[in-house]
This record gives C-alpha cells, structure tokens and sequence, in this order.
C-alpha cells in the first residue's frame, strides 16, 4: 500500500465535507495520442478521505503536479467510501473518453466491475495503491507493502526492546478485510512477530481488523480489547489512523508512552505523538515517488507505449502476475523524523506547532 500527508484542522474538516471531490485539468497536450490518434486523457479514482487524509492531501496533489508536468489532460475525483458513487464515477470518465482508467478501489469487487467495464471499452487500467483481486488491471503501482508491515513488526520489537518489555501481550489492529493491502501488511509484520509468540518472548494479545480503516471503529475496538485484556504491552496499528485511535484511548487511561504503537502512512498526527513519545514509529512512504511513477506510466499507456515497471505482484484469485511499479518505505522514528521533513512531505510550520516546537529543536528539525 505508495505518500504529503500533512492536514490542518481546516482541511481536515474541509476534506470530510466533500463527497465526490474532482479535480481536472485540460493540459497541454505534448502527446500525439494513443494508438488511436486520440488525445491522452487520463482518469484516477480516489476511494476516501476518511480512512487517511493522505488521499486528498497528498495523492491528490502530487498526481495533479504531476499530470500537468506531463502536459496531458486529466481528471481526479474522489467516491469518498461510496461503492455506487464509484462505479457512476467510472462511467462518466469512459463516457468522457478517458484513454487510461487508474483507480484505488474499495473493494476487489467493485473495483473489479469497474476495470472489467473499463477494459471492455479500450480502456486501458491501472491499479494504484491497492491490487483489485481477480481485477483485470494491466498494471498496478504501489509500495512493497510485505514490506511495509515487515517494517511496522521491526518497529514493535524495537521499540519492546528499548523499554525491556518482558513478555509483553501484544494486540493488533489490522486493515480493512476488503484492503488485500492489509493482508499483505499482515503477511510482513506476521512474519516477524510469530516467532515471538511461538518462543514465548511475546504473548499473543486481542487481534481483529478495523472495516474500512475506520479510525473511530478503531478506537471502540481497541477499548473492548484492553477491557478483555488489561496488559496490553504493545499494540500493532496498521496505519496512522489506527495507531491514533490506540493511542487516544491508552492516554485517557494515563498509559500513552508506556505501550507501544505503531502506524505507516507518517501522517502530521503521527510525527507528533512519535516526538512526544506515544507513537513507536511509522512507515514513510514518498507517495511523491509513487505518484510519479503512476502518472509516467498511464500517459505512456494514453500514448499507445508500454509502461515500465520495477517486478510483479501475485493475484491469487486471478491467478496472474500483474506487472507492478513498487516502491521502497521507510520506517521512521523519533531520530530520524526529521527525514520526512527534510525530503518535504511535511512541512516545520505543520509539525512543529505549539507544544511540539521544543520537541522538533530537540530532534534537529529547524
């Protein structure tokens, strides 16, 4: 699942008031056209802006910069968690003659229909972010995101080590189960907690998956496990937003700081509770590469040309590899915050707000 991710209150309650949000952009076209002779013109499909705020404040910007470099027509809109709303959206970007179909679905299943339709129309397609199971897409363009959750269970274990956890009962937040994302996240951070919990270093704590990445399902959750189990010592987030609702409820218990959190996305919101010692760590991903990479290859798609890709991503339930652009994360604690800042994915002024002015001097971030 790869990216920025900077929100303000106002934007924040900008970006939840929207429903389908659009973006478009005519360009100047510097392209002679795909195979056909026809203008590129490339439609993408945001799935939220709940679930992370990185899909509006970060993917949505670096997509358009980077379209509008490309000099190629384009239009972005966002079917905010709506299943219907995606699909109408699709329709209207084949019936607007999109050449090139990108789309971050909500489900395999609709995210299926909808490549289907696209392909069934010339519609070249692309994945972004999250792979359509059984889907047709031609391509898909992400993070490794085994990697991501590997990343995310190095991270616990560090930061347990640190505070000389002895046997601590870890509990985890996993993704959306209709996010193959957060099955690929869990086969990563799985891979290296089972072994904990099969030497006896780590007891096997509360374990469920958040629908929809939903920060306030999270947060009821989160409550039910620590009220089923007490000692929770650590606590696998699968994001950013999962990582915070944990957070929220341990600091009303008077425990934030002492129980480890994790998250990945490196939400403004994260960097904070990491400088302040809630946060363990999170996973950076330059969603500017990702969003780079994305758009270089759908204008060369528009054009009638081959993309260029980096490896292959398994279907299982189609049961094909997809050619795949995958990028590298980064995982981030609190020494080396001051890398997302540097690398302008988060600004000083966004970050180092109020209180958290002290903590960015102290972490080298001026």
């Amino acid at each position: 699942m790869r990216k920025g991710l900077l929100l303000t209150a106002a934007s924040v309650a900008l970006a939840s008031s929207l429903a389908a949000c659009s973006d478009s952009s005519s360009g100047d076209d510097s392209g002679s056209g795909s195979g056909s002779g026809a203008k590129p013109k490339i439609g993408v499909i945001l799935p939220d802006s709940k679930s992370s705020p990185r899909w509006e404040t970060a993917d949505r910007k670096y997509l358009s910069e980077a379209f509008k470099a490309a000099g190629v027509e384009y239009d972005i809109q966002n079917a905010q968690n709506d299943k219907q709303e995606f699909q109408t959206i699709a329709d209207q970007m084949i019936t607007s003659g999109v050449n090139v179909l990108m789309i971050v679905n909500l489900d395999s299943g609709t995210g299926k229909a909808v490549l289907d339709k696209a392909k069934g129309q010339g519609v070249a397609t692309i994945d972004y972010d999250r792979l359509t199971l059984g889907g047709s897409a031609q391509y898909y363009v992400s993070f490794d995101n085994v990697e991501v959750g590997k990343l995310q269970g190095e991270g616990l274990t560090k930061c347990l080590s640190d505070m000389k956890a002895k046997k601590p009962i870890v509990a985890t937040l996993n993704g959306s189960p209709t996010d193959n994302n957060a099955t690929l996240l869990a086969q990563g951070y799985n891979g290296v907690l089972g072994p904990r919990y099969k030497s006896g270093d780590y007891v096997k704590g509360p374990n469920q998956s958040v629908p929809d990445w939903d920060g306030a399902q999270a947060t009821t959750i989160f409550e039910q496990m620590l009220t089923s189990q007490p000692k929770i010592g650590g606590v696998l987030a699968a994001n950013d937003s999962l990582g915070n609702a944990a957070i929220a409820v341990l600091r009303k218990q008077k425990r934030n700081g002492e129980v480890p959190v994790t998250g990945q996305d490196a939400t403004v919101q994260a960097l904070q509770n990491i400088l302040a010692g809630d946060q363990c760590m999170t996973v950076y991903k330059a969603v500017k590469k990702q969003a780079d990479a994305a758009v270089e290859l759908a204008v060369s798609l528009a054009k009638g040309k081959k993309g260029k890709t980096n490896g292959t991503v398994k279907d299982p339930e189609g049961k094909r590899e997809v050619p795949s652009v995958l990028e590298t994360p980064l995982a981030v604690y609190k020494n080396n915050v001051k890398d997302v800042v540097d690398d302008g994915y988060v600004t000083k002024e966004e970050l180092c707000k109020g209180k958290y002015a002290a903590l960015c001097a102290e972490a080298g971030i001026k």
